[in-house]
């Protein structure tokens, strides 16, 4: 499975941006995908992940309630809808898949096998 993570770009606070990550390979379908996420100087943290079918997502305590993480698989992508971004979302936002229906630690980026190139997401307050 390749991943590419797209949608990223500069944004003031409160707007919404949504990102994409396109997958290739016969396998994305049944991979759940996370979205994980790195500012500068600070450690890579998990944002989103959503299970293969779509059924069950999951997030970050500092992004629930503003972010949605969603797939279609006929396209093989999955998306994360970002709203009322905050300076504090900026970073660099990666889409990441593991195979298999378990979503056990999901959080984990360790847990994950395939990673694709992030996207840069800038807010300015």
């Amino acid at each position: 499975v390749q991943l590419q993570a797209s949608g990223g770009g500069l944004a003031q606070t409160g707007v919404s941006l949504t990102l994409s990550c396109a997958a290739s390979g016969r396998a994305f379908s049944n991979c759940a995908v996370g979205w994980f996420r790195q500012a500068p100087g600070k450690e890579r943290e998990f944002v989103a992940a959503i299970s293969w079918g779509g059924g069950r997502a999951y997030y970050a305590d500092s992004v629930k309630g503003r972010f949605a993480a969603s797939r279609d698989n006929a396209k093989t992508t999955v998306y994360l809808q970002m709203n009322s971004l905050k300076p504090e979302d900026t970073a660099v936002y990666s889409c990441a898949a593991r195979s298999g229906t378990s979503m056990t630690d999901y959080s984990r980026a360790q847990n994950y096998d395939y990673w694709g190139q992030g996207t840069q997401v800038t807010v300015s307050s």
